[in-house]
């Protein structure tokens, strides 16, 4: 009988009760298909899917949720979450839907997926623009945006540019405007995403898909490739776009080729 092993920490030093914002869209004419639940990065809320993603979701039949990890969006405060908290999010509201759900992590919240992945037995995985961090990938933030990252070094808000998130496809109002909504992780995630440890193996080994986009200003295309790497798999890729993939504007491009291929692999 194989046996696993007991993380001491989830019951000496258990995650503090918060509330979650969940958004969700449902399909008017349900087929079955596995939930999905969308897990955004960090500065975004459940929003930046439901703009979009949700609904265009919901439309091909499939129920679609975001949310909001604690201390971003609606979701209740959490100054010094971990990404541990984090992963714990996640779970705890996969864990609420009907059915095995699909995660679908973007930016750092990618790297969230990755280790709820670990506890959570998905029906697959998705991880968009994937920021998994390590020094390298700060290396790279501090050569685009100096001013905006150099802060984050010593525990203050990451700040990106309008233009590090949105291709110039996306009209400056819009982008400008995405932008000034987004709030901050806590300083200890922060730190964590820095030190980059790397996550679990997935509990039953779940498909997994990663896609980006070559002009990601804030994920190198080197990095997209090593994460995908990861998985055994090579990227997705979607030129022209920004980080902000469900925001930019063409945001139905990746979302229908995610759709696509849960339809392609899982949908019975």
């Amino acid at each position: 009988m194989k046996t696993r092993v007991v993380r001491v920490t989830d019951w000496t030093r258990p995650v503090p009760a918060v509330y979650r914002e969940v958004r969700a869209a449902t399909p008017e004419a349900p087929e079955g298909k596995p939930p999905l639940l969308f897990v955004p990065g960090f500065g975004h809320g459940a929003w930046v899917f439901a703009e979009h993603w949700l609904e265009h979701a919901a439309s091909r039949a499939f129920p679609a949720h975001a949310v909001s990890l604690r201390g971003h969006g609606g979701s209740g405060p959490a100054p010094e979450a971990t990404l541990r908290a984090y992963a714990h999010d996640v779970v705890q509201v996969a864990a609420s839907l009907p059915r095995q759900a699909v995660l679908v992590g973007h930016g750092a919240g990618a790297l969230v997926v990755a280790h709820a992945l670990a506890r959570y037995p998905a029906r697959a995985g998705v991880l968009v623009a994937p920021v998994f961090g390590g020094w390298g990938t700060l290396g790279a933030a501090l050569r685009r945006n100096p001013v905006g990252t150099l802060p984050a070094v010593f525990g203050g808000a990451l700040r990106l540019n309008y233009r590090q998130l949105f291709s110039r496809e996306l009209p400056d109002a819009a982008a400008r405007d995405y932008a000034s909504r987004l709030g901050r992780a806590s300083s200890r995630a922060q730190w964590q995403l820095l030190r980059h440890r790397a996550p679990e193996r997935a509990v039953g080994d779940p498909p997994l898909l990663v896609l980006g986009s070559p002009d990601d200003r804030v994920v190198p295309p080197a990095a997209l490739t090593r994460t995908a790497g990861r998985y055994g798999a090579a990227p997705l890729l979607f030129p022209g776009m920004g980080h902000d993939m469900m925001l930019d504007a063409r945001w139905r491009e990746p979302i229908d080729a995610i759709l696509d291929w849960l339809d392609k692999d899982l949908v019975r």
